[in-house]
């Protein structure tokens, strides 16, 4: 998602979370993902991961205590990560159907979330780096930042093998009409919201 129109985020925290998660709501309707279990992580700055498998699944989804990534090669639910200058970094092996969604800022990045993420992709769903596509959200950049965490998020993949990087270059903190920025607002903003996720198998 991007900026939603209308919702003031000077006011009170808990009540610009609150019209977000509303809108939120709508956009999953509105893309057709509104009945999916929707699994989100508890986002600490941290580089652990959690793996949804059939066991985990659950009529609502769930959120992953300490934990900055998720993955999964489960058809028909939606992965969710919250950003507003972190990035967002989209994982997808269209071989073997796993996907994996990472909260990266400076701190996730210096921990290695991305490649963690990976690697768990690879142990536990048989992938390989050469057949994953990335792919960056819009996130906050130089000289906004004094830190390339973006630039080393890609170096990090390409470490690993991964050849299809996309990454639009996009600050955040560049277009407040478009994006929200903690840093550029000074804490008081919102969140976009990130998800990815594969639709159910449609039998014959």
């Amino acid at each position: 998602t991007q900026r939603i129109p209308g919702i003031d985020v000077s006011h009170d925290k808990a009540e610009v979370l609150k019209g977000l998660d509303a809108a939120h709501r709508e956009i999953c309707n509105a893309i057709g993902v509104g009945d999916w279990p929707l699994f989100t992580a508890e986002q600490i700055h941290g580089n652990k991961i959690a793996v949804v498998d059939s066991c985990s699944r659950g009529p609502v989804g769930r959120e992953f205590p300490g934990c900055d990534s998720i993955i999964t090669n489960q058809r028909g639910i939606a992965l969710g990560i919250y950003v507003a200058d972190c990035c967002a970094v989209y994982i997808v092996d269209p071989k073997t159907l796993a996907i994996g969604l990472a909260h990266s800022g400076r701190k996730g990045t210096e921990l290695g979330v991305v490649t963690n993420a990976i690697k768990q992709m690879i142990d536990r769903f048989g992938s390989e780096p050469a057949n994953m596509i990335v792919q960056l959200s819009p996130c906050i950049r130089p000289p906004h930042y004094e830190i390339d965490f973006a630039a080393e998020i890609v170096r990090q993949c390409r470490a690993l093998g991964v050849r299809e990087i996309h990454d639009s270059g996009v600050c955040t903190a560049c277009d407040l009409d478009r994006y929200y920025s903690y840093r550029a607002e000074k804490g008081k903003t919102g969140r976009m919201l990130a998800l990815v996720g594969f639709v159910p198998t449609i039998a014959n």
